[in-house]
């Protein structure tokens, strides 16, 4: 097997293994089908398709004396393309973890190491360490998204609607994590209710406590989400009172030249009989009819408040 493939077995007396493999290793996934070395290695048919599947969502499921689980948990390498957390298949029974990513899990290194060491006695205390492992992971980036939205609250006002952009990046990843966390919640829920003898209290234990910060990270993403949609109503709300509002003073402007391009219009025509056409004061007694017109206009519009709305 390749370096992202691998086999490891615990210390001591306790006869457990976890085989992890990686989806786009060929040798490894034959694995599956052909048995190592020509030896079967005993696995379902349906653990063996949850394993290969393309898409997975997080879930729980015992099968003939085994557990099938999928976990989500973040990328390790975040300029990869596709959804925030990726995916781990897991078989898990007496005595031996198979797995499956299709891309690199951050932290699964960490837990290969402790497993080397012989941390982990048993699939129940390597399941339980993963789910705790990625709880810790999420619970600052899910906090990160309900601080951005904060700022946003905090700055918001009619000269920042650039802040739509932020917002909606947010409220998107908001979606994307809490699509796959609520259903994690649940499978690690529906785990520790599991009567598994290699599943032991403390696992149980850990589980329902990673199940409480997924749980508590839903809620969090749930309110990120409400609030990135109410912020992006006020910054519309903004935003079309500030067009109502420009769209008030070319009114007033197109209201107060109106008369004046009535007066100009008339008086400009090239006819005869214009009265004081030849007078050496009638431009300056039109212009001064004009400003005059334009004065009272102006000066109604504000006695009738209309500057102020």
């Amino acid at each position: 097997m390749t370096e992202t493939s691998w086999t490891i077995g615990a210390h001591g007396e306790s006869k457990f293994c976890w085989v992890h493999l990686d989806g786009h290793d060929e040798k490894a996934m034959r694995w599956l089908d052909t048995g190592s070395e020509g030896s079967g290695h005993g696995l379902p048919p349906t653990a063996r398709f949850n394993l290969t599947t393309a898409e997975t969502r997080p879930r729980c499921q015992p099968l003939d004396g085994g557990v099938i689980i999928n976990l989500r948990g973040p990328r390790a390498h975040a300029e990869e393309e596709g959804d925030e957390l990726v995916s781990i298949r897991i078989w898990a029974e007496r005595g031996r973890i198979v797995s499956v990513t299709y891309r690199r899990l951050a932290g699964l290194e960490q837990l290969r190491v402790r497993m080397d060491k012989g941390e982990f006695l048993d699939p129940g205390d390597l399941i339980a360490a993963l789910a705790v492992q990625i709880s810790h992971q999420l619970d600052p980036v899910i906090a990160e998204l309900g601080d951005q939205v904060d700022d946003c609250e905090l700055s918001l006002s009619s000269e920042h609607f650039h802040l739509r952009r932020e917002i909606a990046h947010a409220r998107s990843k908001a979606i994307s994590y809490r699509r796959f966390i609520v259903p994690q919640r649940q499978a690690l829920e529906a785990m520790a209710l599991l009567e598994q003898d290699w599943i032991e209290d403390e696992d149980r234990i850990h589980l329902r406590e990673a199940a409480d910060r997924f749980a508590r990270m839903a809620e969090e993403l749930e309110a990120v989400r409400e609030r990135s949609a109410l912020l992006h109503e006020q910054i519309t709300d903004l935003r079309a009172e500030k067009i109502d509002r420009r769209s008030l003073v070319i009114a007033i402007v197109a209201m107060i030249f109106l008369p004046l391009t009535f007066v100009t219009g008339l008086f400009g025509m090239n006819v005869d009989g214009i009265p004081y056409a030849h007078h050496p004061l009638s431009f300056w007694a039109v212009t001064g009819f004009s400003l005059l017109v334009g004065a009272s206009v102006a000066i109604w519009f504000a006695v009738a408040n209309w500057f102020r709305n």
